[in-house]
């Protein structure tokens, strides 16, 4: 049987103060909670009565210099910026947009931060809730987020406990015999999900109660949302723009001599290219080029330059997976020919399909 799940917002909890008691604020409001409801806050009031705030100057610019000083403060590294917008990874593993600073449900002076733990946060208010009212329920911290590739905010979990994080499904096999192999859902965003279509962002609604989730309670607190965040180890997308182009341009300016290239057999010859060119080298699969760098006989500087930009022409390939190894010339009167008039040979750089550096 497919249980069937109830939604209800928690009105009348008010302006949330440092300080405040969220397990009083909650029972308070809703007498009504019963063992196995899954209690949804949102981070605003758990940071509120932390006292997880920021005092604001009135005026600019040192408004904003306590913006900056904050951002600062709960950024543990920048993964993106663009204009203004800054996304970061905080100290707990976040990546959101600025470190999940907000100005919003609180008064013009204040800045609220996220809570600094809260997986703890989520434990303790458990803790009172079962201590003092003898609720066995489980709690579940929300906070908004964007999403890389969608336009749009949803909130998700970022501190919980009493539910597990995740719903694991690899092993077990669909209506049609298949195995699932890859399928683990993350079940507390989609409870904070849940909750935030009777919570919205203007209706003081603070707190949820998802009625009818029989997934989960047991008497640990579980792992917390920490579990959901991904390790560097397994993120794809682990860099930073800046951070890619720095290490982008590090591996450009170490780059070993390819030796193992992957021509065809027979090798198919492109014609040999006079350098410094202005035409763009193009390496078909399986195929193997020479580029010949040349200078004007006894003249360093030009010899120096285009050493330059034979290694700017390599780094370009690395990029677009073409691998490149410098090749000296044994007879440069075999290739004198291939040269314009008072150009000496310097060597020439071999262009194939091979084994490059990873980024």
């Amino acid at each position: 049987m497919i249980p069937s799940i109830e939604i209800h917002p928690v009105v009348g909890i008010g302006d949330v103060k440092p300080g405040d008691n969220l397990a009083d604020l909650i029972t308070g409001a809703a007498d009504w909670i019963r063992d196995g409801d899954v209690v949804v806050v949102t981070s605003k009031i758990v940071s509120k009565s932390e006292g997880r705030l920021v005092e604001l100057p009135p005026d600019e610019p040192e408004r904003e210099a306590a913006r900056e000083a904050a951002l600062r403060a709960e950024t543990a590294r920048i993964v993106a910026r663009r204009g203004p917008t800054r996304i970061v990874q905080t100290h707990h593993g976040l990546v959101l947009a600025a470190a999940g600073i907000d100005a919003s449900n609180v008064d013009a002076t204040h800045l609220v931060l996220l809570p600094k733990d809260p997986d703890a946060s989520a434990r303790a208010l458990r803790e009172e809730l079962r201590d003092r009212f003898q609720l066995e329920v489980a709690v579940v911290i929300t906070d908004t987020m964007g999403r890389p590739w969608r336009l749009g905010l949803i909130d998700v979990a970022i501190g919980a406990a009493g539910v597990d994080a995740m719903l694991d499904y690899r092993g077990l096999k669909d209506a049609y015999g298949n195995e699932l192999q890859l399928t683990q859902m993350a079940q507390i965003d989609q409870l904070a999900s849940a909750a935030e279509l009777v919570q919205g962002k203007t209706t003081q609604v603070p707190v949820a109660i998802v009625r009818g989730f029989a997934r989960a309670f047991p008497y640990a607190h579980g792992a917390g949302a920490a579990e959901l965040i991904r390790g560097a180890d397994a993120d794809l997308f682990s860099l930073g723009t800046a951070e890619a182009v720095a290490r982008g341009l590090r591996v450009a300016g170490e780059l070993p001599d390819a030796t193992a290239f992957s021509p065809a057999d027979p090798p198919v010859r492109l014609p040999a290219l006079p350098f410094p060119s202005t035409r763009s080298v193009t390496v078909p699969d399986n195929t193997v080029a020479a580029v010949i760098v040349w200078a004007p006989a006894g003249d360093l500087r030009a010899a120096a330059e285009a050493g330059r930009q034979a290694e700017r022409l390599r780094a370009v390939l690395a990029a677009d997976g073409l691998a490149s190894g410098w090749l000296e010339i044994a007879d440069p009167a075999a290739l004198a020919a291939e040269v314009p008039a008072g150009g000496v040979p310097l060597g020439v750089l071999a262009i194939g399909r091979g084994s490059l550096p990873s980024l």
